[in-house]
């Protein structure tokens, strides 16, 4: 892993948090069916209100036509690194409960949840995931499908680390710039 990368923590963090970043540069290295299918596992152990479990995911390996589909749906500043990702994750949100169909307020913080869990198992795997908000919800629901219940959330890059030296700017800037986050006064009310 690139030591710049590693999170610089003043309180004693597990080590598998301080290894997950958001990476750009991905080698040609698939990811298998396997592997995919144990970080939808990791994610279905996130804790969820009344156990509603609302996550839905697609699964999409590069060189499938589910795969382009997201693609197609990126912003235009995600596309030129994302063509390189093993796979990605389409992360979505049912927002009513399943038992009585009344509106689950807290879907997008148990989906947010599973998908923390997917982004550590992913780590400590020494696969990379990228989440991004940055596409085109409409053409996503459109081409997949999605009903009014549910609510594409998150479009997740996936693949194995490669050099940094790969990438355009500024991708190679922020691949190669030490990670950073609020001190805890900062949130700590």
């Amino acid at each position: 892993m690139n030591s710049i990368k590693k999170a610089k923590t003043k309180y004693p963090v597990l080590e598998l948090i301080k290894d997950r970043w958001s990476a750009r540069s991905f080698s040609s290295k698939s990811i298998s069916t396997e592997d995919l299918h144990t970080l939808a596992e990791a994610a279905s152990w996130a804790p969820s209100a009344n156990n509603e479990q609302p996550w839905q995911f697609i699964l999409a390996s590069k060189g499938t036509d589910v795969f382009e589909r997201i693609y197609e749906a990126l912003m235009e500043g995600n596309r030129p690194w994302c063509k390189n990702a093993a796979a990605f994750i389409l992360s979505i949100a049912r927002t009513h409960f399943e038992k009585n169909e009344k509106t689950n307020f807290y879907a997008d913080h148990d989906l947010g949840m599973a998908n923390a869990l997917l982004l550590l198992q992913a780590t400590s795997m020494n696969i990379y995931a990228h989440p991004m908000a940055g596409f085109d919800k409409s053409k996503i629901i459109e081409s997949f499908g999605l009903t009014d219940l549910q609510k594409p959330m998150l479009v997740i890059a996936l693949g194995y680390l490669d050099d940094a030296e790969k990438l355009a700017e500024p991708y190679k800037t922020r691949e190669l710039t030490a990670r950073n986050r609020k001190e805890l006064h900062e949130f700590i009310l």
